[in-house]
């Protein structure tokens, strides 16, 4: 039987410590953990096995944390899938993290479920995106590959006023609650990817029915009620070889389903989307890399004319530089990194040092800070109350 002849499962993990202190106070209220926002102990369980002949396989990992600072424990299934290979397709089912497209910590055609209060205080990034419960089918006919994802929906983590201090334009006092996303539309998302080589230069094409994962407030019968509005987006992107680095183009269109007129300032009106990098070896364990990206609103005209008074008006089309630095040292054993978006039209930035020493193989320490600084009115500068320094200590069994 093929039970008989499978691979004995393997377990992993790893035990982990980590630690985000803000650097600055700000306008910080008693609803909001002033001092340490990040307080937390996570022990990490992996298990995996497939048969002998690798036909079907299976992964699961599985975090026990505890939150000192909202004094929280519980258990998160991080991924638990099962896998069904053939010469000519794949099959994947259960919860699972998926990525797509070739930007750097910009995404345009990877529009699947994240974590930004991860990446904000300094947690590992494989922390940056959640796993999303979903079937994904492989396909390889001919020179293409094709994956199909069909998932439930799952709305993106993002900064709460708990750990987080920041301008909230929205009515104070109400009660606040989400709803389901889309407008009876169900939570089954579907997304295709198609991708192939030319040379050696790697073309994808990318369509997804989906919603935005953030919510759209509105008030309604005395609370402010969150709706997750329908998405649809299109794309490509191109990877290959220029001169002694690797060039990166990517486009997307976003057309937002529920406000085409760009008349409701609640939900997000459609946008193009650009981005091109270059990244390069500089010298001996020195890499830089380079990204410009830019969204243009569609309807800009409309949507100015129908923002309530007191809340700020984005720009018609927003610009971010990114730049990431990586040096290593002491024979690979320490890492320093430098990961900086400069928003160039709205002035602002975000700059994310960091050093790592691995002791051996199993231990390694990382100490980061994350700088918010700029324009208040945008992204980045709005988090500037939340300046920090993180600490992470891993040992991995």
């Amino acid at each position: 039987m093929a039970s008989a002849q499978a691979d004995s499962p393997s377990l992993d993990g790893f035990v982990q410590s980590h630690v985000a202190v803000r650097t600055q106070r700000g306008a910080c209220t008693p609803a909001v953990e002033c001092d340490t926002p990040w307080a937390e102990l996570r022990g990490q369980l992996k298990a995996e096995g497939r048969n002998a002949s690798g036909s079907a396989a299976f992964l699961g990992r599985f975090d026990l944390l505890h939150d000192a600072v909202l004094n929280d424990t519980r258990i998160e299934t991080r991924e638990l899938y099962g896998d069904l290979v053939s010469d000519k397709a794949s099959l994947r089912a259960g919860r699972q993290v998926i990525t797509w497209g070739v930007g750097d910590l910009l995404f345009i055609n990877d529009t699947f479920p994240k974590d930004w209060v991860a990446i904000f205080t300094g947690r590992p990034m494989q922390y940056l995106k959640l796993g999303s419960d979903a079937l994904k089918l492989n396909a390889y006919p001919g020179p293409l590959t094709l994956e199909l994802v069909a998932a439930d929906f799952r709305p993106d983590r993002l900064p709460d006023v708990r750990r987080f201090i920041f301008s909230d334009p929205l009515p104070a006092g109400l009660p606040r609650r989400t709803g389901s996303p889309g407008h009876g539309t169900g939570e089954l998302e579907l997304s295709l990817k198609a991708s192939g080589y030319l040379g050696n230069w790697e073309l994808a094409g990318y369509a997804s029915r989906s919603h935005y994962r953030s919510p759209a407030w509105r008030v309604a019968g005395g609370e402010l009620v969150g709706r997750f509005p329908r998405l649809r987006t299109w794309g490509a992107s191109l990877t290959g070889p220029v001169g002694q680095g690797v060039l990166s183009l990517e486009g997307g269109y976003y057309d937002s389903r529920d406000d085409r007129a760009g008349s409701d300032p609640a939900v997000d009106n459609s946008q193009l989307r650009a981005l091109a990098g270059y990244t390069r070896q500089l010298w001996e364990d020195g890499t830089l890399g380079l990204q410009l990206y830019g969204e243009r609103m569609r309807d800009y005209d409309a949507y100015r004319a129908s923002l309530p008074a007191g809340f700020p008006a984005k720009d018609r089309l927003r610009t971010v530089a990114t730049l990431r630095f990586t040096q290593l040292f002491a024979h690979q054993t320490v890492t320093f990194s430098l990961f900086g978006f400069f928003g160039l039209s709205e002035r602002d930035r975000y700059l994310i040092p960091s050093l790592r020493y691995a002791v051996d193989d199993h231990l390694w320490a990382e100490v980061g800070i994350n700088y918010f600084a700029g324009n208040r009115n945008g992204m980045f500068g709005a988090l500037r109350d939340n300046r920090n320094l993180y600490l992470t200590v891993r040992y991995a069994f």
